[in-house]
C-alpha cells in the first residue's frame, strides 16, 4: 500500500519504519523544518508540508494514497488532516492519533477518521487484558465506533471447560473469531471445546457489547449459575 503519514516525530517516524518494513510505500509529511531527517527513515519520501494546507497536500500528491496516518502531537491538526484526506482527497482508510483522551469523542465519520488510536485508552486496554481473567475488556474500536474487538481470559477453573463452542450462546451483532490458547491461535469450530486460561476474542456492535458482557459473565465464575445464561437450552443440563 502507500500510506501517507502526517507528523514526522517520534511516533510518526517509528510508524513508518514498520510499514517499510512490511514492504509499503510511506510519505511522512512534516511541517517543521527542524523535524525532518531522511537519515532517520531513508526509505521514506520526505515532504516538507503542512498537513493541514490543502494545496500542499495536492503539491505532496495524497489524492494517490490509499491510507493516511494522523500522528502528530496536535489534535486538532489530526482531526483537520483526516477530514481534508477523507473530504477533499477520498482516501480510502484514516487513521488518527488521540494525543488528549478528552477529545476523543470527536475522533469519527464527522471529521473523517475510520480508526482513532488512543495511547492512553490502548494502554489501560492491554494492562486490564493482562490483568483481567473473566472479565470482558475493549482492546480496539473499528469501523468508525460501530464495533469493537473485545476479550475475554477464561479462568483456570471455568464452567465452560470442555464444552463446545456451539454451547455459547452469542447476542446478535457478536461473534467468536478467534480462541488464543498457549502459542496457538484458533479459528474456532462448532466443535471445538473450550479449556481454561482460554483467551476469546470477539467482535460486537456497541449495542451488542454490553448484551455479550451479561451473557459472558457466568462463565468467569467456578459454580454454575440458574439458569445457564450463555448456553444453548439444550447444554444446560451439561452443568
Amino acid at each position: 500500500m502507500k500510506v501517507a503519514i502526517a507528523g514526522a516525530g517520534a511516533v510518526g517516524r517509528s510508524i513508518a519504519r514498520e510499514l517499510l518494513r512490511s514492504g509499503h510505500s510511506v510519505m511522512l509529511l512534516e511541517r517543521q523544518l527542524e523535524h525532518i531527517d531522511p537519515d532517520s527513515v531513508p526509505n521514506a519520501v520526505w515532504v516538507h508540508a503542512d498537513a493541514c494546507e490543502l494545496q500542499l497536500l495536492e503539491d505532496s500528491g495524497l489524492q494517490d494514497y490509499e491510507v493516511v496516518i494522523a500522528a502528530t502531537g496536535d489534535d486538532k491538526a489530526n482531526l483537520v488532516h483526516s477530514l481534508l484526506a477523507k473530504t477533499e482527497f477520498g482516501v480510502r482508510r484514516v487513521v488518527a492519533r488521540v494525543n488528549d483522551p478528552r477529545n476523543e469523542w470527536l475522533f469519527d465519520d464527522a471529521w473523517g477518521v475510520d480508526v482513532a488510536v488512543s495511547t492512553p485508552r490502548l494502554l489501560a486496554s492491554l494492562v486490564e487484558e493482562a490483568v483481567s481473567v473473566g472479565d470482558l475488556v475493549r482492546l480496539m474500536t473499528l469501523r468508525q465506533g460501530q464495533a469493537n474487538l473485545v476479550e475475554l481470559t477464561l479462568p483456570p477453573d471455568t464452567t465452560l471447560a470442555g464444552k463446545p463452542v456451539r454451547s455459547l450462546r452469542l447476542p446478535r451483532d457478536s461473534a467468536l473469531v478467534t480462541i488464543l490458547r498457549g502459542g496457538r491461535v484458533i479459528v474456532p469450530q462448532p466443535d471445538d471445546p473450550f479449556e481454561g486460561d482460554d483467551e476469546l476474542l470477539f467482535v460486537a456492535s456497541t449495542e451488542a457489547e454490553e448484551e455479550l458482557r451479561s451473557v459472558l459473565a457466568p462463565i468467569g465464575t467456578s459454580e454454575p449459575t440458574s439458569p445457564a445464561a450463555g448456553l444453548t437450552p439444550s447444554q444446560d443440563a451439561e452443568y
